[in-house]
């Protein structure tokens, strides 16, 4: 039988926080969004509290105060770089992983039969906590369907110490476990879905699994269908070892205060564009157009609400962070009006190509000369080392009094040498 195995961070932004703070283990804590706005992560004590996940910040005060919760800034930086450390490590592990997200990924653990699985994924664990002191659980199933679930069952039942192994389990065991579960704990059956399947008498995650799967691609469609087979032990999502190029990169946040001025939108813009322009030559990519938004906030009903966006299509494909932002202002300029207290802007490049099939225009012209493909890796490459923004486009902005709230990040343990922690 096959074994995928899931591999999840407990907690990840909370755990990862409790690395360098080991005083926070046992306390409440939270980690806010963008601007510190709403919960994004919540250790088992806010949990236990009833805090839901993507309440706001600002209904929480008094029950921050009573029960000492402890809120952080996102620290998307230490978070990246600590992720990046799990991967390695995981990799390790298995012939082939596909990295889900920031927190998860799949491990083919085939040829591997001879070993017992369960003890392999403790190693896993015990390995992953010693070098970078993060806590993490692992499920494994046939599919990555069922991988997912025995993952979620790992975490909440402590009996399985970490490690629930759908393969080995007795088929009346699994029967159980499943049928305690809601079925919106199935992998892509999300909220919208959730009342129709119950609407039939699909309430539970046993049910789905038996349920003709025929019938379920009649009503809801073959990824349905998929789900349903998958969860029998019939494989129909195979691992990505290699992530598909994005199609399109959107870089965007909401201002700390508001913004009226254009000169603010255009370091806003500016910052942006930055971004995605680094992740675009990533992936070996060229952009053949940037759309450029801005707006004002849909929930203030005390001022009239302003939203645009415009798409300014490049000469030709490029990757050059010089040429985009160009176009990029030149759009923001279009659709900028005054008079109004912006609270967001964004970019997004468009019509990506790979730099293997790049073409010119009809007139010859190169896409990207050397000089400027030169450039651009200089730039990159300084950023890596010496930290992001070290070099920069003027028109980013040096002050910027509209940056994100902040106020409760930690410090950047891993990524910057002015954020090591002392010991003393």
């Amino acid at each position: 039988m096959r074994a995928i195995a899931l591999v999840d961070c407990n907690n990840f932004y909370v755990s990862c926080e409790r690395v360098f703070d080991p005083g926070l283990i046992g306390k409440p804590v939270v980690v806010l969004s963008n601007n510190d706005g709403c919960v994004v992560a919540r250790s088992n004590e806010v949990k236990a509290l009833g805090v839901r996940m993507g309440q706001p910040w600002f209904q929480l005060q008094q029950l921050a105060r009573e029960q000492g919760i402890v809120a952080f800034s996102s620290n998307y930086a230490l978070y990246a770089d600590m992720s990046n450390r799990v991967m390695a490590i995981l990799a390790g592990f298995g012939p082939r992983q596909e990295i889900y997200s920031i927190d998860e990924c799949f491990l083919d653990l085939g040829g591997l039969e001879h070993r017992h699985l369960g003890r392999y994924c403790q190693k896993i664990r015990l390995t992953v906590r010693q070098w970078t002191g993060l806590p993490v659980c692992v499920g494994i199933g046939a599919t990555k369907t069922l991988a997912k679930l025995a993952n979620h069952i790992a975490k909440k039942h402590p009996s399985f110490e970490g490690v629930c192994d759908l393969n080995t389990l007795p088929a009346g065991q699994a029967d159980s476990l499943f049928a305690a579960m809601p079925v919106s704990e199935v992998w892509g059956v999300g909220p919208r879905l959730t009342p129709r399947l119950q609407a039939l008498g699909i309430r539970t995650v046993l049910d789905l699994q038996r349920a003709d799967p025929e019938r379920v691609r009649g009503r809801f469609g073959v990824v349905l269908e998929k789900t349903v087979r998958e969860l029998n032990g019939t494989v129909c999502l195979d691992l990505q070892s290699v992530v598909a190029p994005r199609q399109q990169i959107m870089s965007s946040r909401s201002f700390g205060i508001p913004v009226s001025d254009l000169d603010s939108l255009r370091e806003s813009v500016t910052l942006y564009v930055s971004r995605a322009a680094e992740k675009l030559r990533r992936q070996g990519s060229y952009a053949g157009a940037v759309q450029v938004y801005i707006r004002t906030s849909p929930f203030n009903e005390r001022e009239p609400f302003y939203g645009n966006s415009l798409i300014v299509p490049l000469p030709v494909h490029s990757d050059d962070t010089r040429l985009l932002v160009r176009a990029a202002l030149w759009g923001l300029k279009r659709i900028y009006k005054p008079g109004y207290r912006y609270q967001k802007a964004g970019v997004m490049l468009c019509d990506l190509v790979s730099a293997k099939g790049l073409q010119g225009d009809l007139f010859g012209a190169a896409p990207a000369d050397g000089k400027s493909a030169r450039l651009m890796a200089v730039l990159d490459q300084v950023n890596r080392v010496m930290g992001k923004e070290s070099l920069k486009l003027a028109s980013e902005g040096f002050r910027r009094p509209w940056r994100m709230k902040q106020g409760n990040r930690s410090p950047s343990y891993t990524t910057r040498w002015d954020g090591l922690p002392t010991v003393k």
